[in-house]
């Protein structure tokens, strides 16, 4: 009787062979990105890679497809996001953006070579008849916009039958080979809050004769923060920030109108799920006494991404497997929102972080047009997300 291949020597033999291919495929998605809902070209070429090499694609109605490889057994989803931010490029790279005002500062464009170098080496596990189970591809849409395409995803049945899940982000704060990983909390619920203010309005020098909207604006953007912070949980490390305040046109004019905007987040899906119920009741209870009118449109956005304990496990040996016992490192909350924690809402998994920086070299930051990464850290990816999905099947 042969001998069998070593599965994890297969995985990572199949991904160098193809690293330079899947550096190429980053630079091209970098240099053509596409905003939520528009991956088209993007969904386009991950989906010639997924043909060629066996796997069961299904294209998603508007942008995206998953994709499944494998027979009966236990099913592990891998996933990728697509879309590029709305942030002009400032690289002078030679595959920098070719879409004015668009780029990829998220790092998406690594998420989706990762997955699909992932994806070869799977379908060359498949091949030899190594893989127990079966493994589901998400490439998914619209993770920058709210509500974020995880839903959409969701509602054509990308979790029907999977038993765990796992991701990886970028991050550039950690150096390429180190992939940051945390159980529990990792990212925080983020919600979108505006307030709109009316009344009276009338000269600052009588301010008693007319509703003091000013005032009462004022009011909501110190205080709101701080009774959310007594009625809910303080474990739950809710943070409330203005991002506009907008009210008036003259000095002595108190207007008629306000409006302030922001966000809501929190690491915890409890105070979550009580934050869109109790913020209009403190926000009429704060401007009660100035006269003024209070519309509140609260819209949820995404819960908190909570990693699942043995999925933190499993990851954290498929990264000891790719890069050595020091490759996994721990990492931090944070309160950024991700819509990962959608799928963690319905099946255990986890999401690590994937270090991009090139070590000895400049911090950037995500979301940020001069955002560089070490491209060795799409082959790392790859070889982590399929050491894991084979990891999670053999149990």
């Amino acid at each position: 009787m042969p001998e069998l291949p070593d599965v994890a020597a297969v995985i990572d033999a199949t991904v160098d062979e193809h690293a330079a291919e899947l550096i190429g495929l980053r630079r091209d998605l970098h240099a053509h990105p596409e905003l939520s809902w528009r991956e088209i070209r993007t969904t386009a070429l991950a989906e010639s890679w997924l043909a060629r090499t066996g796997w069961r694609v299904s294209p998603l109605p508007r942008t995206g497809l998953i994709a499944e490889i494998g027979d009966d057994g236990p099913t592990v989803a891998l996933r990728a996001d697509l879309d590029a931010l709305p942030v002009p490029d400032l690289t002078d790279d030679p595959w920098s953006s070719t879409v004015e005002g668009v780029t990829h500062a998220c790092g998406h464009d690594v998420h989706t070579s990762a997955l699909v170098g992932a994806a070869v080496a799977i379908a060359r596990v498949h091949e030899l008849g190594q893989l127990p189970g079966r493994v589901r591809l998400l490439f998914q849409p619209a993770e920058e916009v709210m509500p974020g395409g995880a839903l959409a995803l969701i509602e054509h049945g990308a979790l029907a039958g999977i038993d765990r899940i796992f991701g990886l982000h970028c991050d550039p704060s950690l150096d390429v080979g180190k992939v940051g990983l945390r159980e529990g909390p990792i990212t925080g619920a983020a919600d979108h809050l505006e307030v709109t203010l009316t009344g009276s309005g009338g000269h600052t020098s009588r301010p008693h004769l007319t509703e003091d909207l000013t005032y009462a604006l004022g009011k909501v953007v110190t205080e709101l923060p701080a009774i959310l912070s007594r009625r809910l949980d303080p474990r739950a490390g809710v943070s409330v920030v203005w991002g506009i305040v907008r009210a008036g046109s003259a000095h002595n004019v108190i207007p008629a109108t306000g409006r302030i905007g922001g966000t809501v987040r929190m690491l915890d899906a409890v105070a979550w799920s009580e934050a869109e119920k109790l913020v209009p009741v403190l926000v009429e209870q704060i401007v009660a006494p100035y006269g003024v009118t209070a519309q509140v449109d609260y819209q949820r956005g995404v819960p908190p991404v909570v990693n699942d304990v043995e999925s933190i496990v499993l990851l954290g040996r498929a990264v000891e497997q790719v890069v050595g016992l020091s490759g996994h490192v721990p990492t931090q909350q944070s309160l950024g929102g991700e819509d990962f924690g959608w799928y963690l809402d319905r099946v255990a998994g986890a999401m690590g972080r994937l270090g991009t920086r090139t070590p000895g070299g400049r911090t950037y930051d995500l979301h940020q047009g001069n955002l560089r990464v070490d491209e060795r850290a799409v082959a790392v990816g790859a070889k982590v997300l399929a050491h894991a999905a084979v990891a999670a099947l053999t149990g």
